[in-house]
């Protein structure tokens, strides 16, 4: 695998409260995580940088109501997601 996804506590905590508010997303969530791992730029992914005040991260759909927040450092080839929810809970 091209990528490593590194999870925090802090991440796990909220993917958790997502699956629980939202569990119909999971299986989803799953399929992204592989191909982020295998190719975050692939174009299901839609990764794109953000602005304002999370302008360090990027983001990438989960489903067209979903997304994940990640920083992602090209250098070491690392992931690391930081948010993960509906558009308007995460940004």
């Amino acid at each position: 695998m091209p990528y490593t996804i590194k999870l925090t506590d802090d991440f796990k905590t909220k993917a958790l409260k997502c699956f629980k508010r939202h569990p119909d997303v999971y299986e989803r969530y799953k399929k992204t995580m592989v191909i982020l791992e295998d190719n975050p730029f692939h174009p299901s992914l839609r990764l794109h940088k953000l602005q304002g005040k999370k302008s360090d991260y990027h983001s990438v759909s989960i489903t067209m109501s979903y997304r994940m927040i990640i920083e992602f450092i090209i250098t070491d080839k690392e992931i690391i997601p930081m948010d993960i929810g509906t558009h308007d809970e995460v940004y």
